[in-house]
């Protein structure tokens, strides 16, 4: 990690194809994640967010490249009120999120060998030594560790602080 990139490597026993599946279904980015997308995947195309009944669009909050089973590129979300509310971060952060620039995640999906995928994943942007950056260095490792048992268990890591339920927005790793 730079202080404006993060950059997050891991290896899943899972085709390519199962986990483009898994960064870009709705069903499976749910169940990890907390979050689905609703998008088109073609470039330029706009990207909502919908995490726990609230509902992220912005017209610059788009998907930036898309080569499926290979690689995929998008803007990062939009900090509204509405997203805040509904995943219970107040107003302070919201609005220090929202004043820092926006970031970009993009993942790189490679085959080795016949049974496993090298996954990178690179988030890069950030304000240097911003709050968004301090969130997100905390919150990927568990969403790309979520994923990664997803695929391999069929179960997702259970939430931090939340056994037994799934999925992580990843904004639970904020230390207030």
């Amino acid at each position: 990690m730079s202080d404006s990139a993060i950059t997050y490597t891991l290896y899943i026993q899972a085709d390519p194809d199962r986990v483009w599946q898994a960064l870009t279904e709705p069903a499976l980015t749910r169940r990890y994640w907390g979050v689905s997308f609703e998008t088109d995947w073609a470039v330029g195309s706009r990207m909502d967010w919908i995490e726990r009944g609230a509902r992220t669009g912005d017209p610059a909050q788009v998907v930036l490249e898309c080569v499926p089973n290979r690689r995929l590129s998008y803007t990062w979300h939009t900090f509204t009120p509405q997203w805040a509310a509904s995943v219970g971060i107040g107003e302070e952060l919201r609005a220090q999120l929202a004043r820092e620039r926006r970031t970009k995640v993009t993942y790189e999906i490679e085959p080795v060998g016949d049974t496993l995928a090298r996954l990178t994943v690179i988030h890069d942007g950030f304000e240097p030594g911003g709050t968004l950056i301090g969130m997100c260095s905390r919150a990927w490792p568990l969403l790309a560790s979520s994923l990664k048992t997803l695929l391999e268990t069929g179960a997702p890591l259970p939430e931090p602080g939340h056994e037994g339920e799934q999925g992580s927005g990843g904004h639970e790793t904020y230390e207030r």
